[in-house]
């Protein structure tokens, strides 16, 4: 019976089948062997999209909601509250659901067979909390239910792309800076035998790296770290950060949408030292513009990343040349510590599996957040003798998963 291997990531997704001896990546749409984890409930046509036709949507200005990295709520009590869009109410799990559907269909259509059986990439720790992962991990099989399988297995993200990495034998490292966790494994290759020694991840990932650029680079404009005068006297206080953390990050967004927020930002704003800030940001809640901000923040990240001097978070969609700047030096002061993190991390891992720095021979980076030059870099100081791989990026783990599949 044929298993559907899929990498159900925080930004973005994939599945895979084996092609005689190698893996084969499925187009879920058109020419993308990825395809974005974003969901649009199109209130207008009563429907779900998923993956750019979402993204389409919201940047069409459609009305309807649009959620990107669920994967990020799993275990926690939002994926089962139940919530009025429109004429219906829906479950996170339900609409998780909803998007898992779609890749089935798209895979079924593709391969010309049906697919009732799933492997699922996992991180080795959605949560630090056990109960959490715990329930994080059947909050996803429920999902995978939903969408129409009647089985699904899981395997760690870092332990499928050690399956693929290739490369010849010896001992490596999978490093996997994903959307939501950063994920690490020790392996040896033997001929066509791998061996996982040891695996390892913690709780931090892009969408956190966005968070932490937005609220020092853009959450500011909005009013972030500035002055609300006492109702009565004259004492001054610094703003609330709640409603700044939540539109810095991605799956909280569309929970901001309500009057509730919205009056306590217009309450703000009459008390605000700089009001012009909260008029953005009331402006953002109004004309639901989370997203669009988030998304800037993410494509300032990629330039930044990629040249010194033209990095900048461009923000017109709020506020006509409103833009943050943000080149590479700022990348590397906002995410030194989350870089700290990532390496000591790597080292438990090694700790884990019993060996020393010297014994690695070569770094396989996985998950576009691996190729921010602050993590990739970090990794090379700390192995400067191993090799770096970045071929698989962002199909290593789907990869891996298809090798797997095959084998069940």
């Amino acid at each position: 019976m044929s298993v559907l291997a899929i990498d159900f990531g925080t930004s973005n997704t994939a599945a895979a089948v084996m092609a005689g001896d190698h893996p084969h990546v499925i187009p879920l749409e058109a020419g993308q062997v990825t395809l974005p984890t974003a969901i649009f409930l199109d209130f207008d046509a009563q429907r779900t999209l998923v993956g750019h036709a979402a993204v389409s949507a919201l940047i069409d200005g459609r009305e309807g909601r649009f959620m990107r990295a669920l994967k990020s709520v799993l275990g926690t009590a939002l994926m089962r509250e139940r919530r009025q869009f429109l004429s219906e109410r829906l479950t996170l799990i339900e609409i998780v659901g909803r998007f898992l559907a779609r890749v089935k269909t798209e895979s079924e259509a593709h391969c010309g067979m049906t697919f009732t059986r799933a492997l699922s990439g996992r991180p080795v720790h959605f949560h630090d909390n056990p109960t959490r992962d715990a329930q994080a991990l059947a909050d996803l099989r429920e999902c995978y239910a939903a969408a129409g399988f009647d089985h699904v297995d899981f395997l760690p993200e870092p332990e499928a792309a050690a399956l693929a990495s290739g490369g010849g034998d010896g001992v490596g490292l999978v490093v996997d800076i994903g959307g939501g966790t950063s994920d690490f494994t020790v392996f040896r290759r033997d001929g066509a035998k791998t061996d996982v020694l040891a695996s390892h991840g913690i709780r931090l990932g892009g969408t956190n790296f966005d968070r932490m650029i937005s609220l020092a680079h853009v959450m500011p404009l909005f009013g972030k770290g500035t002055g609300l005068k006492a109702e009565m006297g004259p004492a001054v206080h610094t703003a609330p950060v709640s409603v700044f953390h939540d539109l810095a990050t991605w799956s909280m967004i569309p929970f901001l949408y309500t009057g509730a927020v919205r009056r306590d930002v217009a309450r703000m704003a009459k008390l605000a030292v700089e009001p012009e800030k909260f008029a953005r940001l009331a402006n953002v809640l109004e004309l639901e513009l989370g997203h669009d901000v988030a998304f800037a923040v993410e494509r300032g990240k990629i330039a930044a990343n990629g040249d010194e001097a033209r990095g900048m978070i461009d923000l017109r969609e709020v506020e006509k040349g409103l833009s943050a700047p943000l080149v590479q030096s700022d990348l590397t002061d906002v995410l030194s510590r989350s870089a700290d993190q990532i390496r000591a991390a790597a080292t438990q891992t090694l700790e884990f599996a019993g060996l020393r720095e010297a014994d690695i021979e070569r770094v396989v980076f996985v998950g576009g957040s691996s190729l921010l030059g602050v993590v990739s870099g970090t990794m090379q100081a700390m192995l400067p003798r191993a090799e770096p791989v970045y071929g698989a990026a962002f199909t290593g783990i789907v990869d891996g998963l298809a090798i797997a599949a095959a084998a069940q």
